[in-house]
């Protein structure tokens, strides 16, 4: 999932999405345990995809926090 997508997203629809990746690799590394996956990278693409929303949350939760406390 790339950035500009991402960004687009409402901030519940964000918290959806991670908490579904976040099952997503959880399942795929579990896969990967008992058998070798075919495409091990989907590990690393999934990893990422969190990390990136994760961090989009965190600009919108510091870019909120900031507004409260210029008003």
């Amino acid at each position: 999932m790339k950035q500009s997508v991402i960004a687009e997203l409402s901030t519940k629809e964000l918290y959806e999405r991670l908490d579904e990746e976040v099952k997503q690799l959880v399942k795929l590394k579990m896969h990967h345990a008992v058998s070798p996956i075919e495409n091990p990278n989907r590990i690393k693409e999934y990893r990422k995809t969190i990390a990136r929303l994760k961090t989009e949350i965190t600009a919108r939760e510091r870019a909120e926090l900031k507004s409260v406390k210029q008003a």
